[in-house]
């Protein structure tokens, strides 16, 4: 009897765990999908440069970096202290406010509002990614780290594919890939809605978040302006106290010279794959033959996409120790990536410049893939949302001013391929110095287990392991 109220005790317990775990997990998981499967955004500059909204690329495009930088701020500040949900239900509507005006309005300043409301949804995507680590056990983390991941790459490639086929083969027009893509964010803003909320934070302890104004005020002055006062001071010091935590959060996740390094390159890769990607399909229409060509932007973004997401769950099931040879092998595949990037803007062939884009976009997503799982190795758990946030905004920054440089100084007037030769040029900067570093950190360590016989000291953490797709 003892051992069979045991096991069921046992059995439950166990349903419960899976339970707490698979029911976000999947709901997780079919937001990531439908809010990603946007068939359009492969075409979506031909949208707004053609027939359909005839906009020049300088009037729209550098719109999405500069108010992803305003907007990246405020959203990243307030997706802890809100507990991640309410930001994933902020970015489906804000995803179905783009779509909408793209559809039905005209005009470059709605065309600008309706890029406006997209970069706030991308901003967001910090609490996608750090959702699902308040709600689950840490056992079930890696899991559910690589299915959240895996669905949102899959729902890309998905709508790529999709909007292709239908160019191609059912001859269907911008407009109503534009329409479809409308009615995924909507299946997404459904799926967000059932996400269940998270109990607390993961950044601010539960002592800032749960203040009640009501304690140690008298019930004789809860309607005088001394409540408001006493509100508005302990609302003060509770600002004060999560911003002097931020603030030594990132002294401390930023000390060590190993993740500092790994975090440059997240910042950085970030910043050129961003501005390539947002105007690559300038590039691939000034290498289109002039008549009778079907683009095939969807496709090439479909496997480009597909290739990425094999040759990241590839990387983290290789064998190497990463802290000696991390930075090596990222400063010899940016070298390559740069050495892609050049082929791109110099070749007049559309098929070369296709192959060269699926190139660089797996080589990012495997580079990424590595930093990824070294930050976070080297970091709590605490700090993810955090240390990928601060990343994404140093990476927006440099965007911004990249774009400002290369595209919208008017005294430079450059077309779009010189512009990508020094895209190229940024990655060629990028991998020499993680050449330099790399080379610097094999020698050096050899160095030091010369010196001393019984080896490098143990790099292995009491830190818990994560995924290689964080």
């Amino acid at each position: 009897n003892s051992q069979n109220y045991l096991l069921e005790v046992f059995t439950q317990i166990h349903c419960e765990n899976v339970l707490n775990w698979v029911f976000p997990t999947v709901f997780l998981c079919v937001y990531g999908f439908f809010s990603m499967m946007r068939p359009s955004e492969p075409f979506l500059t031909d949208f707004l440069t053609g027939p359909y909204k005839n906009l020049t690329t300088q009037q729209v495009i550098p719109t999405w970096a500069y108010s992803n930088l305003f907007l990246l701020i405020p959203v990243f500040l307030v997706t802890d202290v809100l507990r991640y949900k309410p930001l994933i239900v902020l970015q489906a509507l804000t995803f179905i406010l783009a779509f909408i005006l793209l559809l039905f309005s005209s005009g470059v300043v709605l065309t600008q509002c309706a890029l406006f409301a997209y970069s706030m949804g991308t901003a967001a995507d910090t609490a996608y990614y750090s959702y699902i680590y308040s709600v689950v056990h840490p056992q079930y983390y890696q899991r559910v780290t690589s299915y959240a991941r895996g669905a949102v790459l899959l729902g890309y490639a998905c709508g790529s594919l999709l909007g292709q086929l239908l160019v191609s083969l059912g001859g269907i027009s911008l407009y109503w890939l534009n329409v479809i893509t409308l009615n995924s964010v909507c299946l997404a803003l459904l799926a967000a809605l059932l996400l269940p909320m998270p109990e607390k934070s993961l950044f601010l302890r539960e002592s800032e978040m749960d203040y009640n104004p009501s304690e140690n005020v008298t019930s004789s002055s809860r309607g005088s302006w001394v409540w408001v006062v006493r509100c508005l001071r302990r609302g003060r010091r509770v600002v004060a106290t999560a911003l002097r935590r931020l603030a030594l959060d990132c002294k401390e996740c930023y000390s060590s010279v190993t993740v500092l390094f790994f975090c440059v390159w997240s910042a950085m890769g970030k910043c050129g794959y961003y501005q390539i990607t947002l105007y690559v399909q300038l590039l691939w229409e000034s290498k289109q033959p002039p008549y009778n060509f079907t683009a095939y932007n969807g496709g090439v973004e479909a496997m480009a996409t597909l290739s990425g997401s094999v040759a990241s769950i590839a990387v983290g099931h290789l064998a190497l120790e990463w802290t000696l040879w991390g930075e090596l092998v990222l400063g010899v595949f940016t070298a390559l990536s740069a050495g892609v990037l050049y082929l791109m803007s110099m070749t007049s062939n559309i098929w070369v410049c296709y192959i060269c884009y699926a190139l660089f976009k797996t080589i990012y997503m495997e580079l990424i893939t590595i930093c990824t799982f070294q930050i976070a190795r080297g970091i709590s758990r605490e700090r993810y949302a955090l240390v990928f946030g601060v990343n994404s905004f140093v990476g927006i920054v440099l965007q911004s001013l990249l774009t400002a440089i290369v595209v919208n100084t008017k005294t430079l007037e450059l077309t779009i391929c010189s512009q990508f030769f020094i895209y190229a040029s940024y990655f060629s900067a990028l991998a020499v110095l993680f050449l330099s570093r790399g080379v610097y950190t094999v020698f050096h360590n050899q160095l030091v287990e010369h010196v001393t016989p019984e080896g490098l000291p143990d790099r292995r953490t009491d830190l818990p392991q994560v995924s290689p797709l964080t």
